[in-house]
C-alpha cells in the first residue's frame, strides 16, 4: 500500500533549479509506482469541494515575473475521469474540467516526468475546520488501497514577504516551526495538529492558512509520519515532504 504524501512545492522555480528539494522529488519518484496520483493544492481554493474530470488537463502557470523557461514548461499527464467521477460521487464533490496548477505539476513533473501517471485534482475547500479536512483525507486514504498516490501540495512555511536570495540562512522563526510540526507529527499529536495555528511562530510563516492545509489532509489519508526530506529555500520556503504509511 502506497503512503499518502504531503509535498512542498516551493517557488514555480523548483521545476529548473537543481535544489536538494528538486533532487529529492526526481529519487521520491524513482521509488513509486501509483496507478494514479490525487493532489490536493494549495492553489485551488474553492468555496464546495470540488474535483477536475478532465482527459487532459492543461498546465496552468499560475505565476508571473519568472523566465521564459518556466512558462514554456508543459506538463502532459492524462487525467482519469473515471476515478474523478468515483470522488464526485463518494464525496460529494462537484465535477469540473480544471487544468494542473503549479502546486501540482511542478512537483509531479520532477517525480515522473514521462507524464506517464493519471492525475486527479481536487480543491481544497476554503473556510473547513482543520478537523474537516483531516477527515476528508481519511475518506481518500481509501484508494490507496488501489495504489492511488494522495498528495497534498503546499509548503510547510510560507511566508513570500521575507523571502530572500536562494540559499540564505534560515531565520530562527522558522526553524522554530517547522521543529514543532515535525515533533507533533512524529510523536502522533494529531490533537495538537489540528491547533497548529497556535504553534510557535505559526502566523509568522503562515500569513494565510492555505499551504499548510494540504498537510492535514495527507495526515488524515495515511497513518504513522515520516519526514522524507528537509531543506529551506530562499530564507523562509521550508522544503519538508512527510509520508503517512
Amino acid at each position: 500500500m502506497l503512503p499518502s504524501l504531503f509535498l512542498s512545492h516551493g517557488s514555480p522555480m523548483l521545476a529548473l533549479t537543481r535544489t536538494p528539494a528538486h533532487d529529492f522529488l526526481r529519487e521520491l519518484g524513482r521509488r513509486l509506482r501509483p496507478t494514479a496520483a490525487v493532489v490536493v493544492s494549495a492553489h485551488w481554493e474553492s468555496r464546495e469541494l470540488q474535483v477536475s474530470t478532465s482527459e487532459q488537463p492543461e498546465t496552468i502557470h499560475d505565476f508571473g515575473g519568472f523566465p521564459r523557461e518556466l512558462f514554456e514548461r508543459h506538463y502532459p499527464a492524462p487525467g482519469d475521469p473515471v476515478l474523478a467521477g468515483r470522488l464526485a460521487h463518494e464525496l460529494g464533490a462537484a465535477p469540473v474540467e480544471r487544468g494542473l496548477d503549479h502546486g501540482a505539476w511542478v512537483p509531479l513533473s520532477l517525480m515522473f516526468p514521462e507524464a506517464d501517471v493519471p492525475v486527479v485534482s481536487l480543491s481544497l475547500p476554503r473556510g473547513r475546520a482543520n478537523a474537516e479536512l483531516a477527515a476528508l483525507g481519511e475518506r481518500l486514504g481509501s484508494l490507496r488501497d488501489d495504489d492511488v498516490l494522495v498528495i497534498g501540495s503546499g509548503s510547510l512555511t510560507h511566508d513570500l514577504r521575507s523571502m530572500a536570495p536562494l540559499e540564505a540562512p534560515t531565520p530562527a522563526w522558522v526553524d522554530e516551526f517547522t521543529d514543532w510540526v515535525h515533533e507533533r507529527l512524529i510523536a502522533g499529536d494529531r490533537e495538537a495538529l489540528l491547533d497548529w495555528q497556535h504553534a510557535p511562530q505559526a502566523l509568522a510563516n503562515h500569513p494565510t492558512p492555505e499551504h499548510f492545509l494540504p498537510l492535514l489532509v495527507a495526515m488524515g489519508a495515511g497513518g504513522r509520519a515520516e519526514r522524507l526530506h528537509h531543506s529551506v529555500e530562499y530564507g523562509a520556503l521550508a522544503m519538508d515532504a512527510y509520508a503517512f504509511a
